[in-house]
């Protein structure tokens, strides 16, 4: 990585307070993946740039230095956008911590920045907010090479049949199981990205779950366990 990197495309992932008056920053960057950038002074009572530090708002990034953490010298907003709102926001905090979590630093992942902007984007246009959420999970899951193959049987050496019923497991994929949880014709959809059916968005967010849960290893999600009190309490 160059030294020094101006106006990179990004979004911020996530900032922590750090001493008496600057953050620490999660970014996630067009062409660099995720990085951690240093911003100095920016919490003192005349700074400019404090209120454009937040999560989910398109920035452009210049900042410098040789270590992992980057010093953050200039940052100003790239487009305009919509703010999320309600349930909106909480999907974008849970797709953010997935990024915190799956990616590496400094790897860039083209693929995964767009796939985020996309999100974003129809979280604030789409009805239903599972279908973002599902689509932008199998694109990053892809993209860190933990892609499932939901219209395969590989220990069959077979294509997934509607009518048979099959199981998830994190070292073989889908499996045919007589009592299975998710039938084969939902299986067929979520592979080819077709949640026009509530039945299929519904195996697919809890085969989704499982598949995430494999991934991350034991780490629990912050933005789940909230949705899911909330959810509790409605």
């Amino acid at each position: 990585m160059s030294e020094t990197v101006y106006l990179q495309a990004g979004f911020i992932l996530q900032s922590t307070q750090y001493r008496e008056t600057s953050l620490l920053l999660e970014v996630l960057t067009q062409d660099f993946g995720k990085v951690k950038l240093l911003a100095k002074g920016v919490r003192k009572l005349k700074s400019k740039t404090a209120g454009v530090l937040r999560p989910f708002i398109p920035l452009y990034f210049t900042f410098t230095g040789k270590t992992e953490l980057k010093l953050l010298t200039h940052t100003e907003i790239a487009t305009t956008f919509t703010e999320l709102n309600g349930w909106q926001l909480y999907c974008g905090f849970y797709i953010n911590e997935l990024v915190i979590h799956l990616l590496h630093l400094y790897d860039p992942y083209p693929e995964v920045f767009a796939a985020y902007q996309q999100c974003l984007l129809d979280l604030t246009l789409n009805a239903n907010l599972q279908v973002p959420l599902r689509d932008f999970e199998l694109i990053l899951l892809e993209s860190i090479g933990y892609g499932i193959q939901f219209d395969y049987d590989n220990t069959k050496n077979k294509p997934v049949e509607t009518d048979k019923y099959y199981q998830f497991f994190a070292e073989k994929g889908v499996i045919e199981v007589e009592n299975g949880r998710y039938p084969g014709w939902a299986l067929l959809a979520i592979s080819a990205r077709n949640f026009s059916d509530d039945r299929v968005l519904f195996f697919a967010k809890s085969l989704m779950r499982l598949v995430i849960d494999s991934c991350l290893q034991g780490k629990p999600l912050k933005s789940r366990a909230v949705m899911n009190q909330i959810i509790k309490r409605q």
